[in-house]
């Protein structure tokens, strides 16, 4: 579980830097709330960060945790009440 929480922790930071995401990380899904404690953890950020001279860019970012599995409803039915 240490390994995939650190991959997991590594990937974030890969998209957070291909989309220069500075507002924030949204982890959304099954797995990210089910492992909730696992990523409070020093592992996961310290995977986020370890990107050499833009670490201090990430370590700037917010990571959140989308814990509404409804959430993904929600954004759908806004936008078609919208179109």
């Amino acid at each position: 579980m240490d390994r995939f929480v650190a991959i997991y922790g590594a990937e974030a930071g890969n998209l957070a830097l291909k989309a220069m995401a500075t507002g924030g990380v949204f982890l959304g899904g099954g797995i990210a709330p089910k492992i909730l404690p696992k990523l409070k953890q020093p592992a996961f950020m310290q995977a986020f960060t370890a990107k050499g001279r833009v670490a201090k860019l990430l370590e700037a970012i917010p990571i959140r945790v989308i814990l509404n599995d409804r959430t993904a409803l929600l954004g759908a039915g806004l936008l078609a009440m919208r179109t």
